[in-house]
């Protein structure tokens, strides 16, 4: 919305150039247009955003007679106000111009929205996903068919299990990268993988799951969570003698999801990483989402969290 006002502002100051004799006549314009943009940008901003659902299934070239027609009607609201402040008249085709400004101005707003939405994944991004959906690490594959294997004779139902968690891990892998999950999915595929952890690390490893499902129907990048729980087992879990505890919590705030997982901190030294899971999980993120999307990950005394916020 910020880019979109500031968009149609500076059309209008630009605008206001071309016909102001000096820089005290050019504020003037650029005040009186802005009554109109303001109101009328708005009002198209806040339809399109009620009309969401019915416009995302409507074919293209109606999406496009709607956002022109619903500028083209802000145009009129922004030039309605102006008229009711006693600025303007009402008489001969001053409205006119503030309607087909509104009309050209919203096509150039849903023509760059259009462009932003088929560049979600530029090609760069498509190969590092790509790379982190197929980065399941080996030494994680040969321990989990290891602890299968130790498990044959002695459980083998417990092992067939583990078996079965390792495929739905690939499967998601596997997936085309420019698809997306729910977030319900991803904790879904976040507990096979530390079911298998559990099996490894036994009660040296705790997990606490506070998951609300209202937030479970927003949507997420394939292999969001996974990378972030690893870390904590990897970081937190894995270096100390006692084990550690990890705790993912989801809640529904104002319209957005929130994501939550921290794990305790070992005292001991952990094999370093290069950050490349937190940031390919903050870069997919801002693809998907862009400004709307919220990740930070910090250290809280003896716990490390990381905190994810997008919109349902």
């Amino acid at each position: 919305m910020l880019r979109a006002v500031l968009a149609v502002h500076a059309v209008v100051a630009l605008g206001a150039m071309f016909v102001a004799a000096d820089a005290r006549q050019w504020v003037m314009l650029l005040s009186t247009g802005a009554l109109i943009a303001l109101p009328g940008t708005m009002f198209w901003l806040l339809a399109a955003c009620g009309l969401k659902r019915p416009l995302d299934r409507a074919a293209a070239p109606w999406q496009w007679v709607a956002a022109i027609a619903l500028g083209a009607l802000g145009g009129a609201v922004g030039w309605s106000l102006h008229i009711a402040t006693g600025v303007a008249s009402d008489e001969g085709l001053h409205w006119l111009p503030p309607v087909a400004a509104g009309a050209a101005m919203a096509a150039a707003l849903f023509y760059w929205l259009r462009l932003r939405a088929q560049l979600k994944q530029p090609a760069d991004a498509t190969a590092r996903l790509v790379e982190l959906q197929s980065r399941i690490r080996p030494h994680f594959l040969f321990n989990t068919l290891n602890t299968a294997m130790a498990l044959v004779r002695v459980d083998p139902g417990r092992a067939e299990d583990v078996l079965a968690d390792l495929s739905e891990l690939f499967r998601v892998a596997l997936m085309p990268s420019n698809e997306s999950v729910t977030l319900d999915e991803e904790i879904e595929l976040a507990k096979r993988y530390l079911e298998i952890e559990q099996v490894r690390f036994g009660s040296r490893l705790t997990v606490q799951w506070d998951v609300d499902p209202q937030a479970g129907r927003a949507r997420v990048p394939p292999l969001l969570l996974q990378p972030l729980v690893e870390n904590a087992v990897r970081h937190g879990v894995e270096p100390s003698a006692k084990g550690g505890a990890i705790r993912v919590r989801t809640r529904n705030r104002r319209g957005h999801a929130v994501i939550v997982i921290d794990n305790t901190v070992s005292g001991g030294p952990s094999r370093p990483g290069h950050g490349l899971a937190l940031r390919n999980v903050r870069e997919r993120l801002a693809l998907m989402h862009d400004v709307a999307a919220q990740f930070v990950a910090r250290r809280d005394g003896e716990r490390f969290r990381v905190q994810i916020v997008i919109p349902l």
